[in-house]
């Protein structure tokens, strides 16, 4: 078999869709798997709908998940320009190519791609008026996924439009054809135009590429295909909030693909080696945002200790948090191990380390009146402060065994002093341990904490 073509062709013409993205993957992981070629093909032939931002937004979203293309706009080819909006002199050589061999003709100023076969008329009640039919066999596809698959094609078509734009149909078929597209993996949505495509692949007299249609994604909850407008559904959204891209390949690898062995977590080495069409499910799958935040909980929790620190910083770069944050370098590092464990993301950072950064930070008020409504609470704040001076700070160790002899010298538990003085020092009830943050507090963080709880008590 010859080497392996495979092209991703978006359109700019708004964000980058979570259903685009993997497509995209599929489309390069069958590169990568066989040893192929990932094409990024760019269909930008709309004007009026297309703009250089959203192209960007392209560019940086496959790059973002690791999907490099080895030609298209930006690294080149063989085969370009990879921009359809360059490639107009290409289409009219094609274009004059089906004209000579008497498959098109002109009506209401558009260009028809001529069917072969006998000819007859039906009146369409649908449409309400008569229509010229060709008596023509089904086209038959013998698809990659989903198996044997008939469509009929009966009728000529539209190949350029009345302003002297090709359509869709054709531009995508010439391109396949001059860039030697060997296999077209793409969404089910896209089924029932593969008899047109098939009908002009065997006009122009080239090799008809396999065809491979992957399930659609259905959103969350109801039903139907996952659209732009739905919760969850934009890369940039997943950027933003400081998901792991390798968590969200992982994630998308499985959205109608598994290993057969029950393995969700897996180096994406390993899916490279066991991807390939046969065993892409031809039912739909369900986009389920838990299972996604969950799978990067996972990919975060494995994090080696410099690289959760080195992301979590490039996440506060961006937000507002970040400034107060990253003033303080070495407390911004212990903090962020005592959080590495505990969160599901990195959006959970602020809320989750806040209080380390400013000292004016809210107290939670249905933890405040849970706590101090105890009468004994304000003597044990007394205690803790009482006690500070001469604790030992420096691990977390010393700090529990300070707290414990001082709870078992008034006959109290550690429990008895630890909601108290979390809420002190941290505003609220939930969070690492109190001999955690006692530690990376210091000594006079704390004691001010403390002592200003109690003023407001």
């Amino acid at each position: 078999m010859s080497q392996v073509r495979v092209r991703f062709a978006p359109s700019p013409t708004g964000f980058f869709h979570i259903g685009s993205a993997r497509t995209a993957l599929f489309n390069w992981l069958y590169a990568r798997h066989t040893g192929g070629v990932f094409i990024l093909r760019i269909e930008d032939t709309d004007k009026e709908r297309n703009s250089e931002q959203f192209l960007n937004v392209i560019y940086d979203s496959l790059r973002w998940l690791g999907l490099n293309w080895d030609e298209g706009p930006l690294v080149g080819g063989a085969f370009g320009p990879y921009r359809q909006s360059e490639r107009a002199s290409v289409y009219s050589e094609y274009l004059q190519k089906l004209k000579t061999a008497g498959r098109t003709y002109e009506k209401d100023g558009a260009v028809w791609f001529k069917l072969l076969g006998e000819r007859y008329e039906v009146y369409d009640e649908h449409r309400k008026k008569t229509v010229t039919k060709v008596k023509v066999a089904p086209t038959a596809i013998e698809d990659q996924i989903r198996g044997h698959v008939e469509r009929l094609e009966d009728e000529d078509f539209v190949i350029v439009r009345s302003d002297g734009n090709p359509v869709f149909h054709f531009v995508n078929v010439v391109d396949d054809i001059a860039m030697q597209i060997t296999h077209v993996i793409r969404g089910e949505d896209h089924l029932s135009n593969t008899s047109k495509h098939v009908e002009l692949f065997k006009a122009f007299g080239a090799p008809v590429p396999a065809f491979a249609h992957i399930p659609l994604i259905l959103k969350q909850n109801g039903p139907g295909k996952m659209s732009k407008r739905d919760q969850g559904a934009l890369i940039e959204e997943y950027q933003k909030r400081g998901f792991l891209p390798e968590a969200l390949v992982n994630f998308l690898c499985l959205l109608g693909w598994n290993p057969k062995d029950d393995r969700e977590k897996m180096l994406i080495s390993d899916v490279i080696e066991l991807f390939d069409l046969p065993g892409v499910n031809q039912s739909n799958a369900r986009f389920d945002e838990k299972k996604l935040a969950h799978m990067n909980m996972a990919y975060l929790l494995a994090l080696p200790t410099e690289r959760f620190v080195a992301e979590a910083k490039l996440f506060f770069q961006k937000h507002p948090a970040g400034v107060a944050a990253l003033a303080q370098p070495e407390v911004f590092r212990e903090v962020m191990l005592l959080a590495q464990p505990k969160i599901k993301g990195f959006e959970e950072l602020p809320a989750y380390t806040g209080y380390f950064f400013n000292e004016d930070f809210v107290l939670d008020p249905k933890v405040k009146d849970k706590v101090m409504a105890k009468p004994e609470a304000k003597t044990r704040l007394g205690e803790l402060i009482a006690a500070l001076p001469s604790m030992d700070l420096s691990n977390d160790s010393a700090i529990e065994e300070a707290i414990k002899h001082l709870a078992t010298s008034n006959s109290l538990g550690f429990g008895d002093y630890q909601a108290v003085a979390r809420l002190a020092v941290s505003g609220t009830n939930a969070g690492p341990s109190i001999t955690s943050i006692f530690r990376v507090l210091g000594r006079t963080r704390v004691e001010q904490r403390l002592s200003r709880l109690l003023a407001l008590s």
